[in-house]
């Protein structure tokens, strides 16, 4: 290449590197940011985040010693008005007796273009918000001003955390496109943390090593009657370790159906205190495997000692045992005695708040508070009984040993058959059947001498859902019928949920709204407080928008609003496993009144679809008896979870399925 030729490329090359490159600098928003219409990549998103850079360091403090430091920046664009929530923006801190975070925001702009010149509008004092969200935790909130379609915004914030042992969870993705993400954390020799990636797709990592130094400042005074105070420095050099974590083209999370929390498989690294070895001090372990963690766990005085505890109940429980004589008797009372005397004050965690003795006392607790003391009675009443460690589904999965890991704790007894599982939190919850905040995959059962085991949180016995329907359709597309519903187990446990969280006339108008505006009467409900058996709810219903008249002949839909009318798996390929919270299994006996002076022209023909490893079964069959249709219909899925390997199968056996529910029988004047 001629010399001039090279150098009038170069020069477009450097000129095309100027208008795409992006710099990562608070305040160096450029006009092609603001011009951009929509994301490169993603044409459907709302938002992008263009940069997001973080350091977690832990420094040394005069005054306080170790602390932990986060410093974060970020910048976001704006494509369009269902973006505008980005305009918001919050972080939690820690705000309780002993333990007070400072939460700082600073360099918060919104940048517009206008008249092609780059317009900006600082935060002010009345766009920042500080919220309590309990009593454990504060948020510092702020709302970007000025924000419309093309805006970039960009701000800076500090977290400053007085523990030199909390690092916390840095993510990668989110529900929008990130184009940039990085994150380091500088960890003097005197610490181990273990650091665990999840997710799909994982960053780049990079590692470093330097040298630090912290200045102790004495001092020292004289005694006498000319006293004096000297002050003397000592330095101390130590090793800091900085791991550097880059992510480029992170695409957004995408909702599907079926997923227990889509935080589960974002990618991001979290990190745990594995051990500590500090200047003249011992080493100190932490969580390095899930029975340290346990321990740990155990030992604290919120935890384990409030097993021991049993002076405050042991007279109560005297009297409501006497004549119980089986595990299965003693079990069911002790749980419903709890569920009775103590109700929970909506806080989680694995640690009591009250303790048991106060919340025994006060009639009120965590879910540790009441868990724990379901422990402790079932324990004095003779059984072998445990604490279970949890997370529930909006924590997230406890993929590795840490303390942070759960924040939630059931008992389980155990028996020749198995373990029996009990929360006593929820009104609705039996043995085996845990309030649904609670089925998230594995939890670690705790003994007493300090063994633990991995425990399977999810049912394995099938939730039925079991419709009784008859129903005839007059000549006009008029459809009169009655229904009895009778659910078991968890379909159950919801169905009392969703009846007492509401007055009977609200409940049964919605109802009647979901199910394409019927009108309900003659309602009933049996078994709404005997939680042991199935709960049974019937009535009559009318209906003008069940059928359609066309051309003199009636098309109904067999299973009316029973019907699944759409396929939840539309994604070509499934990243998340699917997870339907318990095996149920779904049946219909349907009777259809022919109207006078019609007959059947067209039926929908019988179907059997089975999938593979007894996963699921769908079952439809139906029979003519003069001037009645007889209609049976089972959906059957066998696994709590289904795996991503078997995505494909599931999503051609809903689509079977739905294709039969919905075929219509069709009737014609005879």
């Amino acid at each position: 290449m001629k010399p001039i030729k090279f150098l009038s490329f170069l020069i477009v090359l450097l000129g095309m590197f100027k208008v795409s490159a992006q710099e990562f600098k608070l305040g160096k928003v450029s006009v092609a940011e603001l011009e951009e219409k929509v994301h490169p990549k993603d044409s459907s998103a709302v938002a992008a985040i263009l940069y997001k850079k973080g350091n977690a360091s832990i420094q040394y403090d005069s005054n306080e010693g170790f602390i932990t430091v986060t410093e974060v920046e970020i910048r976001i664009k704006i494509y369009k008005k269902a973006g505008y929530e980005w305009a918001n923006q919050k972080v939690w801190y820690g705000n309780e007796s002993g333990f007070k975070e400072k939460v700082t925001f600073s360099d918060a702009v919104t940048y517009n273009l206008v008249g092609g010149k780059i317009e900006k509008t600082k935060l002010k004092s009345d766009g920042v918000f500080d919220e309590v969200v309990n009593k454990y935790r504060s948020q510092k909130k702020i709302t970007m001003p000025n924000v419309k379609e093309g805006s970039v915004i960009e701000f800076r914030y500090v977290l400053r955390c007085p523990s030199d042992r909390l690092i916390r969870e840095w993510e990668f993705q989110n529900s929008i496109p990130v184009n940039y993400s990085e994150f380091s954390t500088y960890i003097p020799e005197y610490y181990v943390f273990n650091s665990r990636q999840k997710g799909y797709i994982f960053p780049k990592l990079t590692v470093e090593k330097g040298l630090k130094t912290i200045t102790l400042t004495s001092k020292e005074r004289s005694e006498g009657m000319n006293s004096t105070t000297t002050f003397s420095t000592d330095k101390i050099n130590y090793t800091e370790t900085r791991t550097t974590y880059v992510a480029k083209d992170f695409p957004a999370m995408k909702e599907e159906a079926f997923v227990n929390n889509i935080d589960n498989y974002v990618s991001s690294i979290q990190h745990e205190l594995s051990m500590t070895k500090h200047l003249n001090a011992q080493l100190k372990m932490y969580s390095t495997d899930w029975n340290s963690v346990v321990k740990t766990i155990y030992e604290y005085d919120d935890f384990g000692p409030e097993l021991n505890k049993t002076g405050y109940f042991e007279e109560d429980l005297k009297a409501i045992l006497a004549g119980k004589n089986t595990p299965e008797d003693k079990i069911l009372t002790i749980l419903n005695y709890v569920k009775a005397n103590v109700k929970w004050n909506d806080y989680n965690g694995y640690n009591c708040d009250s303790g048991v003795k106060k919340a025994y006392k006060e009639k009120s607790g965590n879910i540790a508070d009441i868990n724990l003391m379901l422990t402790a009675m079932l324990r004095y009443a003779g059984l072998t009984a445990n604490p279970v460690l949890v997370s529930t589904r909006s924590n997230g999965i406890s993929l590795f040993p840490n303390r942070t890991a759960f924040n939630y704790v059931i008992a389980a007894v155990e028996t020749p058959e198995g373990n029996i599982l009990l929360d006593a939190s929820d009104k609705y919850s039996t043995p085996n059947v845990l309030p649904f905040r609670a089925l998230n995959w594995y939890g670690r059962l705790i003994r007493k001498d300090g063994s633990s085991e991995e425990v399977d949180l999810m049912p394995k016995k099938s939730s039925n859902d079991i419709v009784f329907m008859n129903y005839s359709v007059d000549p006009d597309g008029k459809i009169t019928g009655k229904t009895r519903r009778q659910c078991t187990d968890y379909n159950a446990v919801i169905t009392r949920h969703n009846i007492s969280s509401l007055k009977e006339e609200e409940y049964l108008e919605k109802l009647e709204n979901q199910n394409n505006k019927i009108e309900i009467s003659e309602y009933s409900k049996t078994n709404e407080k005997d939680i042991l058996l199935p709960i049974v709810e019937s009535y009559s219903f009318t209906g003008n928008n069940l059928c359609e008249v066309i051309g003199g002949k009636i098309y109904v839909s067999p299973m009316l609003f029973f019907a699944n009318k759409e396929n939840p798996f539309k994604q070509e390929v499934r990243e998340y496993p699917v997870d339907f919270g318990f095996p149920f299994t779904d049946k219909y006996n349907i009777t259809l009144k022919i109207p006078e002076g019609f007959a059947v022209e067209t039926l929908p023909a019988p179907a059997i679809f089975n999938m593979e490893e007894n996963l699921g079964t769908f079952k439809f069959n139906i029979a003519a008896n003069d001037n009645l249709l007889q209609i049976t219909v089972q959906h059957q899925i066998n696994d709590a979870i289904v795996s991503t390997e078997k995505y494909e199968m599931l999503k051609e056996y809903y689509k079977g399925m739905i294709a039969k529910e919905t075929e219509k029988i069709v009737l014609k004047r005879i």
